[in-house]
């Protein structure tokens, strides 16, 4: 592990959706499922019906043709109060709290990143630990 500052910077930007629209999937868990289904007044089954696309052991957002999310839009996340744990967490993922290379080539599409509050490294691996808990077929 490459060792980062004692804290970093970050502070998401108002009217910004970098994050949301850099390609790649937003994985799911069981939880994120219910949340964002309870938040739009579904079942569960319904949401993923119509929403996730599921592996033997993996669970994503489906992508739709015309954007990168269904919830996304020009003013930003529609179910932003219920987002998945993956994007509540960006950018204290472990692959970006644990390589200062891998934070530094994020933040070249991030504005957020090297700027606002200090945060404490402890407190980004905190949450870079959810992150793992959340998905652990990721980070094995």
């Amino acid at each position: 592990m490459i060792r980062m500052a004692e804290a970093l910077r970050f502070e998401c930007q108002p009217g910004c959706t970098e994050c949301c629209r850099q390609k790649g999937w937003v994985y799911l868990s069981e939880s994120d499922v219910v949340r964002a289904a309870e938040y739009l007044g579904m079942t569960a089954q319904a949401f993923e019906r119509k929403y996730v696309y599921r592996t033997r052991n993996k669970m994503r957002l489906r992508v739709p043709a015309a954007s990168t999310c269904h919830f996304l839009v020009n003013e930003g996340c529609t179910i932003h109060p219920a987002k998945p744990t993956q994007c509540r967490i960006f950018p204290f993922w472990p692959e970006l709290v644990e390589s200062k290379r891998e934070w530094a080539k994020t933040a070249r599409y991030c504005p957020g990143m090297g700027k606002g509050p200090l945060i404490q490294i402890a407190n980004a691996k905190l949450q870079a630990e959810e992150m793992r808990q959340a998905y652990p077929e990721m980070y094995r």
